[in-house]
């Protein structure tokens, strides 16, 4: 488990790389999908910002809360947080839908992350924490510094996903 300063550190990093890289396609190919059943890469960018919120209020609910001090999360997200990374394959998610809306424009990816960073940054600048943990729903319980680390695992993970739809925008 890293320490709080070194998981914001890997979240502001990989949260930026995710904002930087708009800048390198037009809407078209952010709305692009590489194949019928996949999403596009403005698809993976919309589903980072939900879950990225999601997580973020996990973290504000957790630093707010006492509850569940002592609650564990699962051997599989211990052996997630002790490598640093999510397994290196596709996972399927339950929760994912494939007909995931588009994002309406570059900007709206671009404000969106921005926010993100900043009510991050935010939650962990303010001293007056507590050390509750809540309910994920398939890891059970994280601390706000674990759901920040995971935050930063599940930006990290989706790079990959990257890559394979950059190889079809390249190729059209």
């Amino acid at each position: 488990m890293l320490t709080i300063p070194e998981s914001l550190s890997a979240f502001n990093n990989s949260i930026q790389l995710w904002i930087g890289y708009l800048d390198a396609y037009t809407l078209q190919q952010l709305q692009q999908r590489p194949a019928p059943v996949s999403w596009s890469l403005g698809q993976v960018y919309m589903h980072l910002i939900s879950d990225t919120t999601f997580y973020m209020e996990q973290m504000e609910a957790a630093l707010a809360t006492d509850e569940h001090v002592s609650s564990e999360m699962t051997p599989a997200a211990t052996a997630m947080f002790t490598s640093n990374a999510f397994p290196d394959q596709r996972l399927e998610n339950p929760f994912n839908d494939i007909n995931l809306p588009q994002p309406l424009s570059k900007e709206q990816l671009f404000r969106e992350l921005t926010a993100i960073r900043e009510k991050v940054i935010q939650l962990f600048a303010d001293a007056d924490h507590r050390g509750g943990k809540t309910l994920h729903p398939g890891f059970q319980y994280f601390s706000a510094a674990e759901w920040l680390q995971f935050a930063a695992m599940h930006l990290q993970h989706h790079l990959r996903q990257k890559e394979r739809i950059d190889a079809v925008i390249a190729a059209t």
